[in-house]
This record gives C-alpha cells, structure tokens and sequence, in this order.
C-alpha cells in the first residue's frame, strides 16, 4: 500500500471540521481526497461507488451514526478501512466502533502527521488508536471482572428495587430479616457500594439485575 496513493473519504456533518481535515491531508505525499460526505447514510453510499482506501469516519452525525455507517461499510465488501475521527472518546462508543470493524480510533486533536500514518496503518490493516483511547481500552480490560450474584441476592435485590424494607424482602422470600441483611451486605461488597440505591443502578448497570418489575 505504501507504493502507491491512498485514496481516502471523509466523512463528517460539520462543513468546517470536514474542510479542516481535507486542507490539512491536501500537501501531504501518497494520500489523495478522492469524496466527501455529511452524514453516515451518504458514507456508505460513497464508500460503494468509490471503494477508497480509507473511510475517514466522525461518530455523531444524522440519517445514519458512524458506528452503523462503519458496520456498513465494512459488511459491503469494498475493502475500504475505516478509522474513526471524532471528539467522544467515552468507553461505550470506542468499544462499539471497534466492535463493528473500525480498524482504528483517533480523536481530532491529532496532528496532521499522526493522521497521515495513520491513514497508512489503516491502509495495510494494522490497528491505529489515539494514546488516550488506547489508555482507557486498557483500563477497561485491567479491571476486575465482576462478580455474580447467586440467585438469592438476586432476588433481595429485586426487593429493593421494588421498594420493600428489609422486614417486607423477608416476608416476600420466607427469610429472616436479620439473614436480608446478611444477603445485601454481600451484595454491597460484590458491587463495591455503600447503599441499597447505589445497588440497584449499579447491578442493572452491569446486566446482574432485570429491569425493576
């Protein structure tokens, strides 16, 4: 890939960023401009008909976000590979770009150098990402996994989200109330919380604990 000029699209619903970053590739040698486009739906589409190199791809834009437009530019068929180019760096959305087949993830305070390789890095396929996402991504895989509630504090927990006292959860499952309180002690340590509400949101968080019914 490095013999040859890339031909690159990016994609962005800000008229004056999308400018911005076509200025800013226009000098530079092996990487050519080839399209344009606002919103993710428009990506797609000139990703099938141009078959770049390169998807230069922002995440929150109209019609179509950038994650779908990525996943549907990867499932295409085109070859294009699509590196994100954004300003959210939050774990949800890294982790969902990466999921769906974005081979890197940088964020728009890169230099016009660390972009242009890594144009070429995503242009031969290799991963790209910014050092503060990189950092979070390892952060996230460096915590602890977290622990399962067995189905009795499950179900303790369930109480409480449906707003019943300890002594109502003890009636409600024929336990003492002196044992509910055994049961969301460990629940507090599991969930690394000090209260019953903290509990609660943070379980359904994690998927431990079904919606309130």
């Amino acid at each position: 890939m490095t013999d040859r000029t890339l031909r690159v699209i990016v994609v962005d619903d800000h008229t004056v960023m999308r400018a911005g970053v076509v200025a800013l590739l226009a000098t530079e040698p092996g990487i050519e401009i080839v399209g344009e486009a606002g919103d993710g739906r428009a990506a797609v589409e000139l990703a099938e008909r141009l078959r770049p190199d390169v998807a230069l791809v922002d995440l929150r834009m109209p019609v179509l976000d950038g994650a779908s437009a990525t996943a549907e530019i990867v499932a295409g068929g085109s070859g294009t590979r699509v590196l994100i180019l954004t300003t959210y760096d939050t774990d949800a959305e890294i982790e969902r770009a990466i999921e769906v087949g974005a081979v890197g993830y940088l964020l728009k305070d890169t230099t016009r150098e660390r972009l242009a390789d890594a144009i070429r890095s995503a242009a031969r396929g290799e991963t790209v990402l910014a050092p503060r996402v990189a950092e979070r991504l390892v952060a996230r895989m460096r915590r602890p996994a977290p622990v399962p509630l067995t189905a009795r504090e499950v179900d303790v927990l369930n109480g409480v989200a449906d707003g019943l006292s300890n002594a109502d959860i003890g009636r409600r499952l024929v336990i003492a109330e002196a044992t509910v309180k055994t049961h969301l002690l460990r629940v507090f340590a599991k969930l690394d919380v000090s209260d019953r509400t903290h509990a609660v949101v943070v379980a359904m968080e994690r998927g431990l604990l079904p919606r309130p019914r």
